[in-house]
């Protein structure tokens, strides 16, 4: 599985109906993620550029571009930043692979 930070905006619009009805939007959007063979591992609130940020595991990037496409096609959110994360054992695995080929530099 993969993991990808997911960071949002939420329009105005959306802020005044989260005021006017509280609840937790991950309760929501889980089984969108669940639907795509992903989860939400964890969600939290944030100031910012961003207004939440949540921590998705998906199968692979095309399930979590339908779960964004899903999500900013509702048109309650002003923005959505999508990251794909790798753990650091890959990333020393890159390093390693990285050191193995002579990049050609421009001349």
């Amino acid at each position: 599985m993969a993991l990808f930070l997911w960071q949002l905006g939420y329009t105005s619009d959306s802020w005044a109906t989260q005021i006017k009805n509280p609840a937790n939007r991950i309760d929501a959007v889980r089984p969108v993620a669940q639907k795509f063979g992903g989860d939400i591992v964890d969600a939290w609130l944030s100031f910012g550029d961003y207004d939440a940020v949540a921590l998705v595991e998906m199968p692979d990037n095309e399930s979590m571009g339908a779960l964004v496409l899903a999500a900013v096609s509702g048109g309650h959110l002003s923005s959505s930043k999508t990251t794909p994360l790798i753990s650091v054992e890959t990333g020393i695995s890159a390093m390693k692979r990285a050191g193995e080929i002579v990049y050609p530099t421009p001349e």
